[in-house]
């Protein structure tokens, strides 16, 4: 609830930090780490360690397209079997941008997002494997915004159907990319909901 209130007073606070005139970019591609933390309860957080690639491919002068893939994986122990998880997760949406102001766009997206897990138990010789596959499909709202001529930053809300007996959920994104020329960047995110956290750093490339 906390990372959800931070969110929310960012949003409402981003429009009145935008400082620049420079137009935002929504053609680019972009890759690098990317971390999922799932909370486990009593049993603990279960953290995985991979990567991402993702790209947004403006269509018309509103409407961009964002396509998306990313595997993490991780280790953890359970009763007497070690178990490796890899988590797999590609991901296509549309997304809508509108001007706020100069500096400010209203953003919203429409997606698909499917996620497989595959767990391999080991117990001394013997070894078995658990997979579980679930699709989801979301909507979000939030601000895109630039600060300076090298800084810009994103705060988005949204909410994801359980799909395949998931729970639904509410989960919230904030983001910013240091631009270090006008086609380079670098861009750190994370992502939020009650029984996760996301968190990725990456290069940019805008055209």
């Amino acid at each position: 609830m906390r990372k959800m209130l931070l969110a929310s007073s960012l949003l409402l606070a981003l429009p009145a930090l935008a400082t620049a005139s420079d137009e935002l970019s929504y053609t680019y591609v972009e890759g690098g780490w990317n971390r999922l933390i799932l909370d486990a309860g009593n049993a603990g957080d279960f953290t995985s360690d991979g990567g991402y690639v993702r790209g947004s491919f403006a269509v018309t002068p509103q409407f961009h397209v964002i396509v998306g893939a990313s595997r993490v994986s991780g280790s953890d122990h359970v009763a007497a079997a070690k178990v490796k998880t890899t988590v797999d997760a590609p991901y296509l949406g549309l997304g809508y941008h509108a001007p706020i102001s100069d500096t400010v766009d209203f953003t919203s997206e429409f997606a698909w997002n499917h996620r497989s897990a595959e767990s391999d138990y080991r117990v001394g010789d013997e070894r078995s494997r658990q997979t579980s596959r679930f699709n989801q499909v979301l909507g979000m709202v939030g601000v895109r915004g630039r600060f300076t001529d090298h800084l810009e930053g994103w705060l988005k809300g949204g909410y994801a159907n359980g799909g395949d007996g998931q729970d639904a959920r509410w989960y919230g994104v904030a983001g910013g990319q240091l631009n270090i020329t006008d086609t380079w960047g670098v861009v750190l995110e994370g992502q939020f909901d009650k029984d996760a956290s996301e968190y990725r750093a990456g290069v940019r490339a805008s055209f």
